[in-house]
């Protein structure tokens, strides 16, 4: 038992228990093949390589010169340690938001009345106007948390005027609003025209802000008897900003600034859509391919990026600048 658990230690800064025994075989020895690897194991020969490749980008082992392919371990302190300090600011991060988010659910408790900094909105016909309407006030700045269920239409007919009119805008969607029929399509226009796009999974709310004077907030997610926040300037707006400024942090930008020449559009799309957290059938019917095409050209990422999970690929992805 004591076995077990000590095998899977590795986990907790994520290195998968597979990829942790082929860790474990080649601290037994000076160096291996990919195919020595396979044979100890009982894995197929791409199986091994690909364990080597994500334990290789996560800096516990080196691969040596010469031929055939041979791989040791480097040394574990230090590699683990960098391992647990990558961690640890993920750790922070999310902290930080759970505090943000502690700001909004206790200022939220003390609404009383309307004719204060927050004023609450019955509904989803409410919702649906103001919306319309806070864009049409807004002059410089849009930020939008965006993500199902939504009292209007998918898509934002207002949008485009908008940019077109030189306002900023910055979207932060979840993995579920790129699900709807259309969207993938619909923010890459938004984008030519100038919106930057992030995705982010685990959104935990919807939002929307103008010029930083003003923003909407439902209270929760059923939208036809939900209560609406309007929330002008106040400590309660300083701190939803700050929370969709820690939100944009850390989603993943829908497209790279500049083009990468290792990467094709579409696999660029792909690696976004794994990354952001969206399912193998969402990511297959979004990109108009079966699901085994779709698990196929991930598998070819995966390789190219020398990884075994979408975090993994994530985090190359955004190192090679693809991201």
């Amino acid at each position: 038992m004591s076995g077990e658990v000590e095998d899977q230690i590795l986990a907790a800064v994520g290195i998968e228990d597979l990829d942790e025994r082929v860790y474990r075989f080649l601290l037994t020895r000076p160096s291996a093949t990919p195919a020595e690897v396979a044979a100890e194991l009982s894995l197929t020969g791409r199986r091994a390589l690909r364990s080597l490749s994500a334990l290789r980008g996560s800096g516990l082992i080196t691969q040596l010169s010469g031929r055939p392919r041979r791989f040791a371990v480097t040394d574990p302190e230090p590699a683990i340690e960098q391992l647990i300090r990558q961690r640890t600011g993920e750790l922070a991060r999310a902290r930080e938001t759970a505090a943000a988010l502690s700001a909004v659910f206790h200022a939220t408790q003390r609404i009383e009345s309307r004719g204060g900094p927050i004023e609450l909105l019955p509904g989803s016909a409410e919702l649906g106007r103001w919306f319309v309407r806070l864009q049409q006030q807004a002059r410089e700045e849009m930020l939008v948390l965006d993500r199902p269920p939504y009292a209007l239409a998918a898509t934002n007919p207002v949008e485009p005027g908008l940019l077109a009119d030189g306002i900023a805008w910055r979207a932060i969607y979840a993995p579920e609003a790129l699900e709807q029929p259309g969207a993938m399509a619909e923010v890459a226009e938004l984008a030519r025209l100038g919106e930057q796009g992030r995705v982010l999974p685990n959104l935990p709310i919807k939002l929307a802000i103008a010029d930083r004077r003003l923003a909407m907030l439902p209270l929760h997610f059923d939208l036809a008897t939900a209560p609406v926040a309007l929330i002008r300037e106040s400590l309660l707006l300083d701190a939803l900003i700050c929370l969709f400024e820690q939100f944009w942090e850390r989603a993943v930008p829908i497209g790279p600034d500049q083009p990468d020449a290792e990467l094709g559009d579409t696999d660029r799309t792909l690696i976004t859509l794994l990354t952001a957290g969206l399912t193998d059938t969402a990511i297959a019917r979004q990109m108009g391919w079966s699901t085994r095409t779709m698990r196929r050209r991930v598998s070819a990422i995966f390789d190219q990026l020398s990884v075994s999970n979408r975090f993994q690929a994530g985090v190359q992805a955004v190192r090679r600048g693809w991201i």
